[in-house]
């Protein structure tokens, strides 16, 4: 399954370049973040003012079928787009963890269930938890569950 329209690729070379390279192999290549050696997904989603098809690769932190997407930005100030988009389209997106990517609808995460979640983001990427310390936001945790 494949959201349909427009495609526009992430104005970074980078970001272009591994989804492109993950898609193309079925994850057989371009499956971690840039030399760490740490594991992606690809995130399909429809932005949320152009309506454009957007595609991003975010660290892979996976929990009994379910993802946690981190909208850290690396600690920056601001939330990435996709966090926006997400948001925005939270029925219309679409993860690849492998060959077939499947259909998501996505969820914020507050309370409790973001703590559990916060500290297997941070397991899985270890990082995170220094972005944390980089911003006042507290950075969103977001869930992607397979639909039906």
């Amino acid at each position: 399954m494949t959201l349909h329209g427009e495609y526009v690729p992430s104005p970074a070379q980078w970001v272009r370049e591994q989804v492109a390279a993950y898609e193309r192999t079925g994850g057989e290549e371009a499956n971690t973040l840039r030399d760490t050696g740490l594991p992606v997904i690809i995130v399909t989603m429809r932005g949320n003012k152009s309506g454009k098809v957007r595609k991003v690769a975010l660290m892979r932190v996976a929990h009994d079928g379910e993802y946690a997407l981190v909208a850290s930005k690396g600690g920056a100030p601001t939330h990435p787009v996709w966090y926006y988009n997400l948001r925005a389209n939270a029925d219309e997106v679409t993860i690849q963890d492998g060959p077939e990517p499947f259909e998501a609808e996505v969820r914020e995460v507050t309370g409790p269930e973001r703590a559990a979640w916060w500290e297997r983001a941070v397991g899985a990427y270890p990082p995170y938890a220094e972005y944390q310390t980089k911003t006042d936001r507290e950075i969103p945790v977001l869930v992607a569950s397979r639909k039906g």
